[in-house]
């Protein structure tokens, strides 16, 4: 069963790519889907298993590096966190496979997106299952592979080959401080291996490392990396960009895979992270910063994806800074939840994008809801959990984040709890401004976009529907063991809290308007959506044209591109363009070809001197031997 819900993935993407072009893209395509259905028929069970059956399991597979003092095995492992993300992983992802048999069913290179999409969620499969960091970091190399594919699928457009790059590129960064972090953690530990490096923590205390103590150094370090891959502001810039590829793709590497990578990683090392109190404020207020900054700048996009995407952004802020206040397991359970309401919210913006003939942009669209009434349903559905509105999934993972800052009673947690309560307003003002703009008012399309729009086939809003039950009901449903009265029992011990990490109590001991009040952020933020959208529509013109700078701010995302772009982009292709010309052309190329000219030039002079006249060539020989009977004559004499 472990097996098999990790594997399958890998059999359906191995048969669609290999043999794809033999057995045709409807067998391509539905092969991949089977395979997935049967991880996903593995991974739940599993999961349930595991976790409240309470049958950890770690399985070998292989023996992989044996090299000096370093010893790797290749082996699954099985706890309640990897039990949970394998089971979230291989749910979602078939249902974002079987979306696609709709979605993809025009194009014309099918087998190869559903190996590409089979073979991501393979990798990161491999990621949450790993026994080891080596084992992880094939995972994490894998999924940052696979995204490069998915987002520039259609490389025939230039937008996407460069939106692939830059998550290529941008990812790069982030993995160069996770090797270091695993060297770093192999120097400390001697080993690799989660279960020596976790129990021997106590030992390593007071171990420094250029004066840093190490595990502060290995927990910024493995942080560094996470943000890359988890899109924390300053290394957030590719996820945005990632909207090229095909909305299925939006959906897996924004809900189930690839940016909840580095949350998973510091769940994961919490028995480290816990004695890292710096790198844990630093988790702290890099989470807080992402969250408000990324809900700033969705309120202003106008890319129906794209408003999504920085949602996804925004979220995983609020993750990250609820590990950094040592409440990992409700990182994990806003994980958990917002896979669903996410996977939900970008297969209905593209249940929308079908229906609009490929329009993304929403400022044309507009008085749709009535003819594609069950993505309208879903979308609501989506919003409602997404803005943490009461009995929805969001509802209880987000709370529970805010809560546990409030509770930390330190400066960094309190300021988390501040920028979370503003980013909740904020979240539920830009997803009902989505919500109106999209499905409300008069029609902004034109008459032949209008006169195609349709509700997406069954194939496609099965998916939806399903996916719109788990945001309604995951919340309720799992909140008593991921974060409440059976936490200890559920979790054990997979996720660690150090003896004096008492914050998933605390958190259930805070004033009463503490829960309060991120219910009232959201209803404030709809109202306000509501206000400017449906009775003032006008108004937000206004305000974009008085405070024109302030919003050319938000629109062009505080100018991080641009600011990227001055300072390493322009820069480096400078130094690039003089490397060229000077050190390629002038002297690495200068210098045999200069050699070859004098060759050319030499053999040009004896070409002249071939006249083809006899008395020539007698005269020039008579010389010649002069000069040698001379010479030889002289050094005779001497």
């Amino acid at each position: 069963m472990y097996v098999g819900a990790v594997f399958f993935p890998l059999l359906g993407a191995c048969i669609s790519g290999f043999l794809g072009r033999w057995i045709g893209p409807i067998a391509a395509r539905w092969s991949t889907v089977v395979c997935m259905a049967l991880a996903a028929a593995c991974g739940v069970p599993a999961f349930f298993d595991v976790a409240f059956g309470h049958n950890p399991a770690t399985v070998p597979i292989a023996a992989w590096i044996a090299t000096g003092g370093l010893e790797v095995s290749w082996a699954l492992r099985y706890d309640t966190l990897s039990a949970v993300m394998v089971g979230m992983v291989t749910f979602v992802s078939f249902l974002i496979h079987l979306y696609s048999v709709g979605y993809m069913a025009h194009d014309p290179t099918q087998p190869r997106f559903f190996a590409y999409l089979s073979l991501f969620t393979f990798m990161m499969l491999m990621l949450v299952t790993a026994d080891n960091l080596v084992q992880l970091f094939f995972g994490w190399e894998g999924v940052g592979l696979a995204s490069y594919l998915l987002i520039g699928y259609w490389y025939e457009r230039e937008s996407a080959n460069a939106a692939a790059i830059k998550a290529f590129v941008v990812n790069r960064v982030g993995d160069l401080f996770f090797m270091l972090g695993v060297a770093l953690t192999f120097w400390t530990f001697g080993s690799l291996e989660f279960t020596a490096i976790f129990g021997a923590v106590d030992q390593h205390l007071g171990d420094r490392f250029l004066g840093v103590p190490a595990l502060e150094l290995i927990a910024v370090l493995l942080f560094l990396g996470a943000c890359g891959k988890s899109a924390q502001i300053g290394l957030h810039t590719w996820l945005p960009d990632a909207m090229e590829g095909p909305t299925p793709v939006s959906a897996l590497i924004h809900a189930a895979t690839m940016v909840t990578a580095g949350v998973f990683l510091v769940a994961r090392m919490s028995p480290l992270f816990e004695y890292a109190p710096t790198a844990l404020a630093i988790v702290t207020v890099v989470g807080a910063a992402t969250a408000f900054f990324a809900a700033t700048v969705g309120c202003v996009q106008n890319d129906i994806k794209r408003v999504i995407a920085y949602s996804t952004c925004s979220q995983l802020g609020y993750m990250f800074f609820a590990a950094g206040v040592g409440a990992y397991q409700a990182a994990i359970f806003h994980l958990f939840t917002h896979a669903f309401f996410k996977a939900l919210l970008f297969l209905g913006a593209g249940s929308v994008i079908h229906a609009m003939s490929d329009e993304q942009d929403i400022r044309k669209m507009g008085g749709i809801w009535t003819r594609v009434p069950v993505t309208y349903a879903v979308m609501w559905v989506g919003s409602l959990a997404l803005a943490g509105i009461p009995i929805f999934a969001g509802y209880y993972s987000k709370d529970a984040i805010l809560e546990a800052a409030f509770a930390s009673h330190s400066a960094t947690g309190m300021l988390a709890f501040l920028l979370g309560l503003v980013a909740a307003f904020l979240t539920a003002f830009y997803s009902w401004r989505l919500l109106i703009l999209v499905f409300h008012g008069a029609p902004r399309a034109d008459e032949h976009v209008m006169a195609h729009v349709h509700e997406s086939p069954l194939v496609m809003l099965v998916p939806l529907l399903l996916l719109a039950a788990g945001a309604v009901l995951t919340g309720y449903l799992f909140a008593p063991f991921f974060i409440g009265h059976a936490w200890e029992e559920f979790w054990a011990g997979s996720i660690h809290n150090a003896p004096h990490n008492h914050i998933l109590h605390d958190m259930h001991e805070v004033p009463a308007w503490v829960p309060l009040a991120p219910t009232v952020a959201g209803f404030t933020g709809i109202a306000l959506a509501y206000v400017l959208y449906m009775f003032a529509p006008g108004v937000p013109e206004r305000l974009a044209a008085t405070f024109r700078g302030f919003y050319l701010f938000l629109l062009n995302k505080w100018y991080f591109d641009e600011l990227y772009d001055a300072i390493f982009v322009r820069p480096a292709l400078a130094i690039a363009r003089i490397a060229f010309r000077v050190g390629d052309q002038r002297i690495i190329d200068g210098v045999p070809n200069g050699a070859a000219a004098l060759a050319v030039d030499a053999a040009r002079g004896a070409v002249r001197i071939q006249t083809g006249r006899v008395a020539s060539y007698a005269f020039t020989m008579i010389i010649g031997l002069v000069l040698f009977v001379s010479l030889l004559y002289l050094g005779t004499t001497r």
